[in-house]
């Protein structure tokens, strides 16, 4: 004890009778030593920095306002210090999300104001009034579309799949440069500018996605960690809350749709960056709008006046209930259309060919087809065409009931909602005729090759059917829900709220957009109606069909991995033996490089394992692609052929040597032998070359000239001078080889190099020079299929290893495990084994059999090759 005593750095250790016993515990000891030893650098840090900042600032003592410039050089550099730190961060992100936001909003709405004013100005000519109101969206469009191709194909479509992609680990070339940021922003705005069906929600997300992939970049400059990959998938994820919250001023429900609809899982860390970026970017979208003088305070967007004494009624929960089921159902059906077409297009090998030639065609027919068809004067009358879909929200969000049993006469339509008044149609036609035609519409806009999302779309829609059935309750209740002797008459406008938050959640698959719902009505007084509709809209949507971008990821053949959603009980009882690939491609350790070369030429593999041996099969670790075909063309490689005939060279000047040495016996050469010129041909050929640990001037200056071999060659002094500057100025070892060099390598032919390439083919690899991982992720034959789906959602995984007591058995990769999610195990190299099959074999695991092979293996481990640490439980273990 008084020895340690002494040492107050020490664990206090205490002697007994056994073994004795340490005093303190251990992790209470841990803890303090740290805490000593960070108190201890920073001591010494700030002892560092204050002599550093002494010998800066001591210039500034002996001059004129001193103090002034020692306090602005302390800030800079304290804010060059804390400029790289995550708040400073997502504060920029949020500011520049905000700025593009209100920008491209205020860009959006002057578009769609000179397209009402070119149709108002010509109101005279109903023709000229057709031409103008098709005209500018196809102009528009067309625009976007080229203008996307020529820039960045990447910008085109929503941009939440491929980030919920990237998020999981893939890296999508080229997918958020500022080039495709340009071509997103430009795209994106004359798209929604035209008045097409089309949202931004989801291009926003792609957009903010890019503006902190860049803004990393930048920060780069000030803080290091910026550059790791890690703290970028972190910013990516503050980003895509940030892309929502901006776009609908709804921090909350935006934070809440990004983690539903990029993430699997989420890491709680990044919740605050969420939160902190996605609010302060609502809050500055909104006082934007204010500066604007576009609001007089900071309000919701599509603000609403419901009743809050008693929003709603009991007896009108079985009407939101419908609501969320036929949601359900209409979001199944939205997805499945979209699919739908897309598919046709590409199977209609003609008009897909034709198109691909021809790419603005298609976008311009699309959009000529809808302009046509929602024309004012035309079909549009029936379906409210002449409104915007932010006016079409206001609209349908308005509290008041628009008619009373139905009749049109006694129709009660203030300002713009006059355009839903028809006299020959009930609003109940209009709305039916809305419903059907936007639905097509918008599946139909959403294909086209330009920026587009589709959630505002399907959201619009759904207020209108919610706002349908509104209406219907207020025909068949005209004077209302008799509550306690009160009569509370029928909101429609809170059926809109509903149906909307429940149709955008069966499309999605999500739950928050109830939340976002509350955040753009600035009410959550029907919090309850929208909760069930949504949960019962999500609950028919996935066990039909699955959400819109996880559609749109199987349409791009992007690498995911669907979920183990409702109706995969049965899933839970296979195994990953019931799902690997047995037909494995491997390399062996002893292998030759020309086995290393058909193995390659065999396989589009990106890792194949290392394994000991064809018979034994134990796993050794996975070698990445690259750095095999990194070994063969190192063996093939000019320098190695280079040496091959320097070291031939060698030999025949040393038998050459040999033989001269024989002949002139009693001569005694006056020169140096190292530096002798021949004058054959043959020999002269393979002169010695220089060491390439030697400096070029050395033999270059040493070298004596020879008299006869001057007068032989016709050069003197002044020519050897020459030689000596040529080398001291020119020669390179390394990038610029010397003429002998040259002379070697043409003296060798085609069939020569096929030749020695052929015996390099034969040799044994060395794998020293190899990156090898010692530990790739592994899974025993045992593990269940909701297990393995676990892991490879969890940790990112391409592929896994199947392994038994040490051998390679299997491969299971994302392709086999989607395959056994959704039920089509009958792929080649697939061995799909009945329900159950583990289970029944289980009494078999331990027979002898299986014991023969564990001291097998442990027998083997003690002549393997490869270095290895022992420990003191591998003799525990092989002493049982």
């Amino acid at each position: 004890m008084a020895g340690a005593e002494t040492n107050p750095g020490a664990l206090q250790y205490e002697q007994t009778l056994m073994y004795g016993r340490y005093t303190q515990d251990l992790g209470v000891f841990a803890k303090e030593e740290a805490a000593r030893l960070r108190q201890e650098k920073d001591h010494t840090r700030i002892f560092s920095r204050d002599h550093v900042k002494r010998a800066e600032l001591i210039e500034y003592d002996r001059s004129r306002c001193s103090k002034c410039r020692i306090c602005s050089v302390r800030c800079q550099t304290f804010l060059i210090s804390k400029v790289g730190e995550d708040w400073i961060f997502l504060i920029l992100l949020g500011l520049l999300m905000a700025l593009v936001s209100w920008a491209m909003d205020f860009a959006i709405a002057m578009c769609l104001q000179a397209q009402k004013w070119m149709y108002s100005g010509l109101e005279h000519n109903v023709s000229l009034q057709y031409l103008a109101w098709v005209t500018y969206p196809v102009v528009l469009i067309t625009f976007s579309a080229g203008f996307v191709q020529i820039i960045a194909p990447q910008a085109v479509g929503s941009g939440i799949p491929e980030m919920k992609t990237i998020l999981r680990g893939v890296v999508l070339k080229e997918y958020l440069t500022l080039k495709t940021f340009v071509a997103k922003v430009i795209g994106l705005t004359c798209a929604l500018g035209s008045g097409m069906p089309l949202g931004k929600e989801g291009p926003f997300v792609h957009i903010a996605s890019m503006c902190a992939a860049l803004l990393s970049k930048f920060m780069s400059l000030f803080g290091g960690i910026y550059e790791n990959e890690s703290r970028n998938i972190e910013m990516l994820a503050a980003a895509c809350a940030v892309g929502v919250g901006c776009c609908f001023a709804a921090p909350i429900g935006g934070v809440l749709f990004s983690i539903e609809v990029t993430s699997t899982f989420f890491a709680v860390r990044n919740y605050w960056r969420g939160f902190f970026a996605a609010t302060f970017s609502a809050f500055i979208f909104r006082v934007l709008a204010v500066w604007n003088k576009d609001e007089e305070t900071i309000t919701a967007l599509f603000k609403t006046r419901f009743r809050l004494d008693f929003p709603f009624d009991l007896q009108e929960l079985p009407a939101f209930a419908v609501i969320g089921i036929a949601s359900g159902f209409g979001g199944a059906l939205f997805v499945y259309f979209h699919r739908k077409i897309v598919a046709i297009m590409r199977k209609q090998k003609t008009i897909n060919k034709f198109l691909m030639k021809k790419r603005l065609l298609y976008p311009a027919l699309v959009t000529l087809i809808i302009a046509t068809l929602s024309f004012p004067p035309g079909f549009g009358q029936f379906m409210a065409g002449e409104l915007t879909q932010k006016e079409t929200l206001v609209t349908l969000f308005d509290n008041r009931t628009w008619a009373k049993q139905g009749i049109a006469e006694e129709f009660d339509y203030i300002g713009i909602s006059e355009a839903w008044k028809h006299p020959r149609a009930n609003v109940f036609v209009t709305l039916v005729i809305f419903i059907l035609m936007k639905f097509w519409m918008s599946a139909l806009a959403t294909t086209i090759p330009v920026p587009c999302g589709a959630f505002m779309p399907v959201f619009v829609i759904g207020a209108a059917f919610g706002r349908l059935v509104g209406e219907s309750m207020a025909a068949w209740f005209p004077d209302g829900i008799h509550a306690d002797g009160s009569i509370y008459r029928i909101v429609p406008g809170g059926y809109a709220v509903v149906g909307a938050a429940a149709l955008a959640g069966a499309v999605t698959h999500t739950i928050s957009t109830s939340v976002i719902v509350f955040e753009l009505t600035g009410q959550i007084s029907h919090i309850l109606p929208v909760m069930i509709a949504v949960i019962l809209a999500n609950a028919v949507s996935q066990s039909l069909q699955p959400s819109v971008y996880d559609s749109i990821i199987r349409i791009k053949k992007l690498p995911y991995l669907p979920e183990l959603g409702w109706g995969h009980l049965e899933k839970y009882n296979i195994r990953v033996e019931d799902i690997m690939v047995r037909d494995i491609h491997f390399v062996i350790v002893n292998c030759k490089y020309r086995d290393l070369q058909d193995l390659l030429h065999c396989t589009k593999l990106k890792h194949l394992p290392l394994v000991e041996s064809a018979d034994s099969m134990i796993l050794l670790g996975s070698i990445e692609r690259s750095q095999l075909q990194t070994l063969i063309d190192n063996q093939l490689s000019r320098r190695r052929r280079m040496d091959y005939l320097k070291a031939k060279a060698q030999t025949e000047k040393k038998m050459d040597a040999d033989s001269h040495r024989i002949i002139d016996e009693g001569i005694k050469d006056v020169h140096d032998p190292g530096v002798r010129f021949e004058v054959g041909t043959e020999e002269s050929s393979f002169s010695p070359t220089r060491n390439g640990s030697q400096k070029p001037l050395k033999p270059a200056l040493k070298r004596v000239p020879s008299s006869s071999h001057d007068i032989a060659s016709g050069t003197g002094p002044l020519d050897q001078t020459g030689i000596a500057l040529k080398s001291l100025f020119c020669v390179n070892p390394t990038d610029e080889p010397g003429e002998d060099q040259y002379e070697i390598e043409d003296d060798m032919t085609a069939s020569e190099i096929a030749e020695w390439e052929d015996k390099q083919f034969e040799e044994q690899v060395d794998f020293n020079n190899c990156k090898i991982d010692p530990a790739p992720f592994q899974l025993v034959e045992w593990t269940s299929l909701h297990k393995t789906h676990t892991m490879f959602s969890l940790l990112g995984l391409n592929h896994a290893y199947v392994t038994s007591i040490g051998k390679l058995i299997g491969v299971v990769a994302l392709k086999e495990l989607r395959k056994a999610i959704e039920g089509s195990v009958t792929s080649k190299g697939v061995k799909m084994r009945p329900p159950l099959a583990s289970f029944r074999e289980s009494g078999n695991s331990s027979s002898e059999s299986d014991t023969t092979e564990i001291h097998k293996l442990w027998d083997r481990r003690e002549s393997l090759t490869l270095p290895r640490e022992s420990s003191p439980s591998d003799t525990d273990d092989k002493s049982h």
